[in-house]
């Protein structure tokens, strides 16, 4: 009997997650999808798609029951924090993906630093939290050295500040004072090379995947405002080109001590670390898939994901995953503008056909009767899979040269071979190798 799967969510990382579902047999997923966008991507894959408030638990559970859904799977964070997952467990519905008490370790960033110094996970940076805004004012004044300026509630991957690399510290103290936070957490700023390891977590027991490397800020070079995200790369190897086997085991390390203390956690823990001079510290985790990085890491995952599913819901030991050795670069084309001032209505010239080589996610789109047309958030990825970044990436370039540049926004830098040995470098002058 087949298992009808409700997947939860309408952007890049979703359609990432349906092709993934895909890869099982079609006797055995009846995919079924709700979103509050319609994702042409996922609707071609799925028996249904349903057009919902996915942060209103109710309604999605009554969708669960309506299409008989056997599991569940939840791609954005906003619906963890709604209670989604809480919702469906007391229909009977398992849902891959934690509760929102245990979501906080994402959605509340103040309770995440503080879950860390209370059980000992390394790789916490020095860090305060603060509902009064003129006593964070105060902290940076005092503070000896750059902080991270970061709300603790959800911002989209947009609302860190940093003091002495994206505004000054008189800009941080206004930033504060200008908002309308209600708590935020200061952190010493941490220097070295982003990368992120995503883990399949289900009663205590951790899988990981390759290490990615997201690129948040907007223009090439690592300049402008973050984002969403623009892109992003991994290896043929479980590591990246900057990292050693051993940072790679150590980033694992604090992912494993970190489940251990999150008693019933399940569905993916997302580690985002700072690889220092000092070693891998940790900058947040994230309680679901990373988008862009599902669509690094769920291309090259041989082992059925549907497998991981079941086998988490029915309490079996989680299969031993395996990854195809191979690199894969991806490249987000957005509206022209984003994320300051994006301008929607551009026609999107690629397809899943015209892509070529090139893996096709589209994230948020307009489809009309026309065609499909860009929103003002990111529109589509391309994703290059191949033995090398170097190819990857080559592959990724030929899909967005069919795609076009009229009204879209792409960093071709990631995954070029100069930025990828950049990384190298700044790694290596940390470590004093050169």
């Amino acid at each position: 009997m087949a298992e009808h799967v409700l997947l939860i969510g309408g952007g890049g990382r979703e359609h990432a997650i349906a092709r993934a579902l895909e890869n099982g047999s079609d006797d055995e997923v009846d995919l079924y999808a709700c979103a509050g966008n319609r994702n042409p991507g996922i609707a071609r894959l799925a028996t249904e798609f349903e057009t919902l408030e996915t942060t209103n638990p109710k309604a999605v559970r009554e969708y669960a029951e309506d299409v008989g859904a056997t599991l569940a799977v939840v791609g954005p964070e906003a619906p963890l924090e709604a209670g989604v997952v809480d919702e469906l467990e007391d229909a009977g519905i398992y849902a891959f993906g934690p509760k929102a008490e245990e979501a906080r370790i994402e959605t509340d960033k103040a309770f995440q630093r503080r879950f860390m110094a209370e059980h000992d996970v390394p790789g916490c940076p020095e860090f305060e939290t603060f509902d009064d805004m003129d006593a964070a004012c105060d902290f940076i004044d005092e503070y000896d050295g750059d902080l991270a300026i970061k709300p603790a509630g959800l911002t989209g991957g947009k609302g860190v500040k940093v003091i002495g690399d994206q505004v000054t510290a008189e800009e941080g103290k206004a930033y504060i004072r200008d908002s309308d936070y209600d708590r935020i957490v200061l952190e010493e700023r941490l220097v070295g090379e982003e990368f992120t390891v995503q883990a399949f977590v289900a009663d205590g027991e951790v899988r990981t995947a390759p290490a990615v490397q997201d690129h948040k800020r907007a223009y090439e070079g690592d300049e402008g405002p973050n984002t969403g995200g623009m892109g992003s790369y991994s290896d043929a190897t479980l590591e990246l080109p900057f990292m050693t086997e051993a940072d790679y085991e150590e980033a694992v390390s604090v992912i494993e001590a970190t489940v251990d203390a999150l008693e019933g956690y399940r569905g993916i823990l997302y580690g985002q670390f700072m690889l220092t001079s000092e070693g891998p510290k940790v900058i947040e985790f994230n309680a679901r898939f990373g988008d862009p990085e599902a669509m690094n890491t769920l291309p090259v995952l041989e082992t059925p994901f549907l497998d991981v599913l079941t086998a988490a819901r029915d309490g079996d030991e989680l299969p031993e995953l395996e990854f195809a050795s191979q690199a894969t670069v991806c490249k987000y084309a957005v509206p022209e503008g984003y994320p300051t001032d994006p301008k929607a209505g551009a026609k999107v010239q690629v397809d899943e056909e015209s892509a070529g080589d090139a893996l096709l996610y589209y994230a948020s789109v307009d489809e009309r009767d026309d065609g499909i047309y860009t929103t003002t958030s990111r529109a589509f990825a391309v994703v290059g899979v191949d033995d090398s970044i170097t190819a990857a990436e080559e592959i990724a370039e030929d899909a967005l040269e069919v795609a076009g540049e009229e009204g879209l926004h792409v960093r071709h830098d990631i995954g070029k071979p100069d930025l990828v040995q950049q990384r190298i470098d700044h790694v290596a002058e940390l470590r004093g190798d050169q």
